[in-house]
């Protein structure tokens, strides 16, 4: 009988221990893919063709700074879609206006606090990826005063707030550049420490 009940005590703590390393090598594996994102970002940045700098900003460029990847911040919210989405006029950060469709809300905890994130998609766009521009009280501070924007796919009635991916408009590097402005609704009255922070060179 002892012998068995070591054989289930064994049993027992190997099923432990391959979860916890399953646990840690996900939570790595999730780090490192962030990580690679943001080098491949910072690449582009470095390109005469694809990168948003002026070209005097970009030859000094180096790389981006960001919150260090933190799996709190990935956050899976309910997700309400707009069953007839209605076109509104987006204002941009030239003073003009581009027409968005709203295509529901995100609705997550955070803090101990209900938060709600209204998502887009730019009219004529055909992808499943919608919109959510936002801002945080990390905005005039770590973050561009001026919001962030963040990218996700709806999966039937959640969809995933990854925001270690949060991203700054072209307009914090290059004020030629005419941004979409986030709303009042999208105003989130909570420090968001993940993402992107503000541009400066170094």
């Amino acid at each position: 009988m002892k012998g068995f009940k070591y054989i289930i005590i064994l049993g027992v703590l190997l099923i432990i221990g391959y979860w916890v390393s399953d646990l840690f090598y996900n939570d790595e594996s999730y780090s490192q893919a962030v990580l690679k994102y943001r080098e491949n970002k910072d690449l582009n940045f470095r390109s005469v063709t694809n990168s948003p700098l002026p070209d005097s900003v970009r030859r000094r460029f180096d790389k981006l700074t960001y919150y260090a990847p933190t799996r709190d911040y990935e956050i899976t919210a309910d997700f309400m879609a707009e069953e007839h989405p209605e076109p509104v006029a987006m204002p941009m950060t030239t003073g003009t206006q581009e027409p968005y469709y709203v295509k529901g809300k995100a609705k997550f905890e955070l803090n101990g606090q209900t938060h709600t994130l209204t998502l887009f998609q730019k009219a004529g766009s055909t992808s499943d990826t919608l919109f959510i521009p936002f801002t945080d009280q990390t905005n005039g501070f770590d973050t561009y005063g001026g919001g962030r924007y963040l990218d996700a796919i709806p999966n039937g009635k959640t969809i995933v707030l990854d925001f270690n991916k949060a991203y700054n408009p072209f307009c914090a590097y290059n004020p030629e550049f005419a941004c979409p402005m986030p709303p009042a609704e999208n105003r989130l009255k909570v420090k968001i420490p993940a993402g992107e922070k503000e541009f400066a060179l170094k």
